[in-house]
């Protein structure tokens, strides 16, 4: 996968192309140079209602286990290799019950050369959407949860 990609469209406009049951109010602009740790539209399916809700979301490409202890993790964890994943436990569980799609317009591949790097724009000729696989976690950061629990235990026992 790429190090940078391309959304020029509003994500919102894929929603009939994704049959999407529920978008947030605040979805990315569009972007042509979106690098990890960047805002994304992702889509999710949530499995706890039954049928399942198909939802548009906004995450932050580089994936942050549940039992990491720094965000700044995700910056190094924005590529699964396909023939890796299933053995790094940081894409284990999400690999297993938290699945995304990542809608783009293109990507870009770089060619380095004497000269330095050259960016290739790969994108499809007629301009429909691409769809990249995702994976995705819930993190909360262990010091806002540490904060709050001794705000709630201060207000309780004055």
């Amino acid at each position: 996968m790429c190090g940078r990609f391309v959304v020029a469209n509003v994500a919102s406009e894929l929603v009939g192309v994704l049959r999407v049951d529920v978008e947030t109010d605040e979805l990315p602009p569009p972007s042509y140079n979106i690098a990890p740790t960047a805002s994304v539209a992702i889509v999710l399916d949530s499995v706890k209602t039954e049928p399942p809700v198909r939802r548009l979301e906004v995450a932050r490409w580089g994936l942050v286990p549940g039992w990491a202890k720094d965000v700044k993790i995700g910056a190094r964890a924005f590529n699964a290799r396909s023939e890796e994943v299933e053995d790094k436990p940081m894409f284990r569980n999400a690999l297993i019950k938290r699945r995304a799609v990542i809608p783009a317009s293109g990507y870009y591949e770089w060619k380095t050369t004497d000269a330095g790097k050259t960016p290739h724009y790969i994108h499809p000729a007629d301009g429909s959407p691409l769809f990249f696989a995702g994976l995705y976690e819930w993190w909360k950061d262990p010091a806002k949860a540490e904060d709050a629990r001794r705000d709630r235990a201060s207000r309780i026992h004055p």
